[in-house]
């Protein structure tokens, strides 16, 4: 059996990556989908005072960049350097997310330990050399069955197309190296029944076995037709095959034969975030290379599902793209980082649509959460000055409060950290929002507040402690999924540092009760979700 994730080396590290993306364009919602998922899973270990690293990249060899540089007469090289400066990580740093590193496949540290790597398993004698013809996408960068393909319509009647990008594949011949990957089927089928949890979801898994089940054919890991990328060692004729260029990122970024310590401390990822059009090289192709390098095998396997608009899967080649600032201008970028993971279970498909977006920011951010810190700041400002009041009146109501608190830090903790489960963990989070807006409604602090006795005011205070210390349990969860809406929160309520700094701001511990000191000064900030503007149409 391969050793698993379980067994690194020193301060080990939580190793998260996203797929390195292919460069052949401007990034779409879909690839922003798996990135703010990354990085909100990992900014929750971070927050649980765990060593993190998180990676994500381009890929920028193979057939499909060199076709697209060449169609806007430059380089591949120059189209990469183009499309990286000036479109993947200005994105990134406008969405907040917090990566560690970002790979490149076309640096000098990826691209010499990938013939490294290749070169090691030629002199193993798990690469050999031989023939092959057979149908090939370009937008896939991969050989297709025959029985994958589907029958052409329209301008495209008579021709077999990929189902993916649903245009015409290429029938290819070319003498090339072969991995043997059809050895590795019964150690791969020991892994997946060892280790359930390795493909997620569930029916991923169930479609991975079968189709190890079915055999597995040697795999092609060069091409000979056309020249951009990263030579085969033993024979400059050859490019190696750009996915197994790729997946060997998720080594080469963190040490393999260049840091030892590094490398053994980080290696191999506990979570490869992927899209499930990706799902096989991940949990077939990539498992088994590093089997037979004699390389642990990551922790799981993460499969998203398809962002879709019209039924159809979101993607430039199908003319779904939708720049996600299109949507960050009008909703703001923590709403978006919030809404997909909110409105999606990770691992299944989901529809997008500007109404749905709408109709959740409204309810669930502007009306239940965003109000309910304001009424609470106005509230505190108003009969106390600004100074939150002590709790010295407890009852049954508080009781509950706090029950319901610890319920939803331990389900969020467990949904988000542990699952894999974003829509669990941020559910579990506002249904709690929803008990905190329930037991306002049913105290009604406004009508105690009339009763100037020395009772009637510790219990306006208790009321309206137990409120603000609800959102600071709020504001330390939320501050993975939305990091500048939760600061600004955790600066209203006075709660001192910066939100995530001390240890007593880690998300497993929110649920502990009375961590906002009373004397805080209350604020009532900006307008954490602010009324949303019609959207200007075009003339």
């Amino acid at each position: 059996m391969a050793a698993t994730g379980s067994e690194k080396q020193g301060a080990a590290a939580y190793y998260v990556t996203t797929p390195i993306y292919y460069v052949n364009d401007a990034p779409h919602l879909g690839h922003a989908y798996t990135t703010v998922a990354g990085d909100v899973l990992t900014r929750w270990h971070r927050q649980r005072g765990e060593k993190v690293w998180y990676l994500t990249g381009t890929d920028e060899h193979g057939q499909k960049i060199m076709r697209t540089a060449e169609a806007h007469g430059v380089t591949p090289q120059e189209w990469c350097d183009k499309l990286v400066g000036e479109a993947w990580k200005p994105l990134w740093e406008h969405l907040n997310i917090a990566n560690d590193d970002f790979i490149r496949t076309t640096e000098k540290r990826h691209t010499d330990r990938v013939q490294e790597f290749v070169q090691d398993l030629y002199d193993k004698g798990e690469i050999y050399q031989g023939g092959y013809e057979g149908p090939y996408c370009v937008g896939c960068e991969e050989y297709k069955l025959p029985g994958d393909l589907i029958d052409g319509e329209g301008e495209y009647a008579g021709q077999k197309l990929c189902p993916i990008h649903k245009k015409p594949v290429e029938l290819l011949k070319e003498e090339n190296y072969f991995f043997k990957l059809s050895e590795y089927g019964p150690k791969l089928l020991e892994l997946y029944e060892a280790n359930p949890g390795f493909i997620q979801p569930e029916s991923a898994r169930n479609e991975v076995v079968n189709f190890v089940k079915q055999g597995l054919q040697d795999l092609s890991i060069s091409r000979s037709t056309f020249d951009w990328g990263v030579k085969v060692p033993w024979d400059e004729k050859h490019v190696i095959y750009v996915w197994i260029d790729a997946l060997l990122n998720y080594a080469t970024a963190v040490g393999y034969n260049e840091n030892p310590e590094k490398f053994a401390s980080t290696f191999p990822a506990d979570v490869h975030l992927v899209g499930k059009d990706i799902l096989r090289f991940h949990a077939i192709i990539w498992p088994a290379m590093l089997m037979a390098n004699g390389l642990p095998v990551p922790g799981r396997i993460a499969a998203n599902g398809w962002l879709m608009v019209g039924g159809e899967k979101m993607s430039k080649s199908n003319l779904t793209g939708i720049k996600p600032q299109d949507l960050t201008s009008h909703f703001g970028v923590d709403a978006y980082r919030w809404y997909f993971l909110r409105a999606i279970a990770f691992g299944q498909d989901g529809s997008f649509s500007w109404e749905d977006f709408t109709a959740r920011y409204t309810s669930e951010l502007a009306n239940d959460y965003g109000n309910l810190a304001s009424r609470v700041a106005a509230m505190v400002g108003k009969y106390f000055g600004g100074a939150l009041p002590e709790a010295s009146a407890d009852g049954e109501a508080e009781q509950a409060v706090r029950a319901a608190m610890a319920v939803a830090v331990a389900e969020a903790d467990r949904k988000i950290g542990d699952e894999v489960d974003f829509q669990g963990g941020i559910l579990a989070i506002f249904d709690f929002v929803k008990q905190v807006n329930g037991y306002l409604t049913e105290q009604e602090p406004w009508k105690v507040a009339k009763d100037t006795s020395p009772e009637g005011q510790a219990r306006l205070a208790t009321i309206l402690y137990t409120a603000a210390e609800s959102l600071r349990a709020v504001a330390v969860l939320l501050n993975p999924v939305m990091p500048e809406t939760s600061q600004a929160l955790w600066e209203s309520l006075g709660a001192g540092a910066s939100l995530g700094e001390l240890a007593e701001q880690r998300v497993q511990d929110a649920g502990t009760w009375g961590l906002l000191p009373a004397g805080s000064t209350v604020t009532k900030g900006a307008v954490l979700f602010p009324r949303l503007e019609e959207p200007k149409k075009e003339q």
